[in-house]
């Protein structure tokens, strides 16, 4: 299953989120200009247990170098497809967490859930030589996280079946309980390490962020957050906006909701909005004018139920402001 977008929007760009993924980028950049000593600088910076358990080994590191392994671990990648992968991931649910825990929040609860997934796999594998890298142990975090906050969000996944595409709108408490059941299989079937994965590292790092939401989500915003705020938030709401109206009691009419922000309501807007009826969809672009409040209801004539001979019914739209 790859996941490809989540139907949840987010009222703040990720700033934090989007210098995470730069900076995994940066340092695979970096990784490539190792050339023959690649493997050393993996081997150095990369999560390797028997470094810790093993004191003939332990004592090539200084305490800086294993306290740092810890951290840096999570930020190198073995290919373009491991950092691609594990990248494209984090673009997709890590803008919604950061949303809910706010920039500063966010960063420590990403550091700790990687660290965390770090020490699953090490306590699990205490005597391994193997050097684990790669984000997927934060992201890991990070969708347990989404899990939490947004069960009923829709994963648009691409299942290839016999090099056939499909393209599936799926729950992501489906997606992704599915996704942490696989992690547990593979990880049972292969002793925790299987062709270079580090599956209990997935598995510490999801429930480890489940955990760590909760106790992020406890403490009070910083006011550092507060006045980042300020400039992260969107000003605009998403350009396609899809909407599910209803029709009470035969009503020929249909009712439905349209959300813009504050400065969508100053300035006026133009949306595109996908309306699903049964197996069809209709998509028309409605103008929302200059001035506009919260409450205000659009009337687009026409654009409701044909009941029998009668003429169509019309849409009505209540414009809600999200502050």
């Amino acid at each position: 299953m790859i996941p490809l977008r989540d139907t949840t929007p987010t009222r703040n760009y990720p700033v934090v989120n989007t210098a995470i993924i730069a900076i995994n980028v940066v340092v695979y950049f970096l990784q490539l200009l190792q050339g023959p000593e690649v493997n050393r600088f993996i081997y150095v910076y990369g999560l390797v247990p028997a470094r810790y358990s093993l004191p003939q080994i332990a004592e090539y590191f200084t305490t800086g170098q294993q306290v740092f392994s810890l951290l840096s671990f999570m930020f190198l990648h073995g290919s373009f497809w491991h950092i691609l992968g594990n990248m494209w991931s984090l673009y997709i649910f890590g803008n919604n967490v950061e949303d809910r825990l706010g920039p500063i929040r966010y960063a420590l609860f990403y550091l700790l859930c990687g660290i965390a997934s770090g020490l699953s796999h090490l306590v699990l594998n205490l005597h391994s030589n193997l050097p684990t890298i790669g984000a997927s142990g934060a992201i890991a975090g990070v969708m347990g996280a989404y899990f939490i906050l947004h069960p009923k969000s829709k994963i648009l996944t691409l299942i290839p079946i016999f090099f056939i595409p499909y393209f599936l709108n799926i729950p992501a408490y489906i997606f992704l309980g599915l996704w942490f059941l696989l992690q547990f299989i593979n990880a049972a079937g292969s002793q925790g390490v299987g062709g270079g994965i580090a599956w209990w590292a997935h598995i510490g790092g999801f429930v480890f962020g489940m955990l760590f939401l909760k106790l992020f989500t406890a403490l009070p915003d910083t006011g550092i957050s507060r006045q980042m705020r300020q400039y992260t938030t969107k000003r605009k709401t998403p350009r396609l906006q899809v909407i599910r109206p209803t029709a009470p009691g035969g009503d020929p009419h249909l009712y439905g909701l349209i959300k813009i922000t504050p400065h969508e309501a100053v300035t006026g807007t133009r949306k595109l909005v996908n309306i699903p009826l049964g197996f069809q969809k209709r998509m028309f672009n409605v103008k929302v004018p200059a001035g506009i409040h919260n409450g205000t209801v659009l009337r687009l004539k026409g654009l409701g139920q044909r009941s029998g001979s009668r003429e169509s019914g019309d849409l009505y739209l209540k414009v809600t402001i999200e502050a």
